[in-house]
C-alpha cells in the first residue's frame, strides 16, 4: 500500500497495490452520500485504489506526514546570493 497526496488541492490516492497500470481501473465506484471518495475497481471486481477529497479532515495527521508529495504548486526559487563588493 502507498499513499499520494497533493496538498494544494487537499487530494489523497490510496494504491491499495504496488502499481495500477494504465486502462487497469475499470469502474468507479462513488463512496459517500457527500462525494468524499471514489472506489477505483479491476475487471474481476476487485478494489485496486481509493481516491480521497478533502484529505486533511478524513486521514490521520501521520499518514498524510509519511505520503508521496506530489503538489503541483510551483516551488519557490532559491535566494540569490548577490555580489561581491569591489
Amino acid at each position: 500500500m502507498r499513499v499520494e497526496y497533493d496538498a494544494s488541492a487537499n487530494m489523497a490516492y490510496i494504491y491499495l497495490l504496488d502499481k495500477i497500470n494504465p486502462g487497469e481501473a475499470v469502474q468507479q465506484v462513488v463512496a459517500g452520500e457527500d462525494t468524499t471518495a471514489i472506489l477505483d475497481y479491476d475487471s474481476q471486481g476487485r478494489l485496486l485504489g481509493i481516491e480521497l477529497f478533502s484529505a486533511r479532515s478524513q486521514l490521520h495527521p501521520n499518514l498524510l506526514a509519511i505520503a508521496e508529495r506530489i503538489d503541483r504548486e510551483p516551488r519557490s526559487p532559491a535566494p540569490s546570493a548577490g555580489t561581491a563588493g569591489a
